[in-house]
């Protein structure tokens, strides 16, 4: 039995993140960028729920880099050196994982910097002559926010602050608990 009387099994603190970060070798080149603080800051005490769009949207693994560009005043996802448009592929996978990732009961998500897909902000955009025209955000990051607005959502490069990690993991205690109560009342 639980404090409250109830033999209700307490449910896992999940987080949503950007595989690559867990170690698997998912990145463009085969490679991962394994943030260990991130496990020795939050501990056991989560269940992590590793997504790669760019595999996850049939990519593969080695594959040509991508960036974001600006094409007739659009953000598209485009290969570095055959300058393919993989933008659709990519919707398509939006529409498909961004609403299942709903059912996975998310407390929170951390997603790696500067990918044209998963990077929260800051995210170099180009021109089709490959001129650098500014910054924003990576596909996939922007549907995530638009979908889960009040979900706490964080880059792994701004999580390497002590200060915002610990508020950062506050934030996604805080919504389990507020988002455990309000599906438990």
């Amino acid at each position: 039995m639980t404090a409250g009387g109830s033999d209700a099994v307490e449910s896992p603190i999940r987080v949503g993140i950007s595989a690559c970060l867990l170690g698997e070798e998912v990145r463009w080149n085969g490679g991962h960028k394994r943030a260990q603080f991130l496990f020795d800051a939050f501990g056991p005490s989560v269940q992590w729920v590793p997504v790669c769009p760019e595999v996850e949207a049939g990519f593969g693994t080695p594959r040509e880099p991508m960036r974001l560009s600006r094409v007739d005043g659009t953000i598209r996802l485009v290969t570095v050196t055959s300058a393919r448009d993989q933008t659709p592929r990519m919707e398509d996978l939006i529409r498909r994982r961004v609403p299942e990732l709903r059912r996975d009961g998310l407390s929170g998500y951390i997603l790696k910097s500067n990918s044209p897909s998963c990077g929260l902000e800051r995210v170099t955009i180009f021109d089709r002559q490959g001129i650098e025209t500014g910054s924003g955000r990576g596909l996939f990051a922007d549907a995530l926010l638009h979908q889960f607005p009040e979900l706490p959502v964080e880059e792994e490069g701004r999580l390497s602050d002590p200060r915002l990690l610990d508020a950062f993991i506050e934030r996604v205690f805080a919504y389990h608990r507020a988002t455990k109560n309000t599906s438990s009342a």
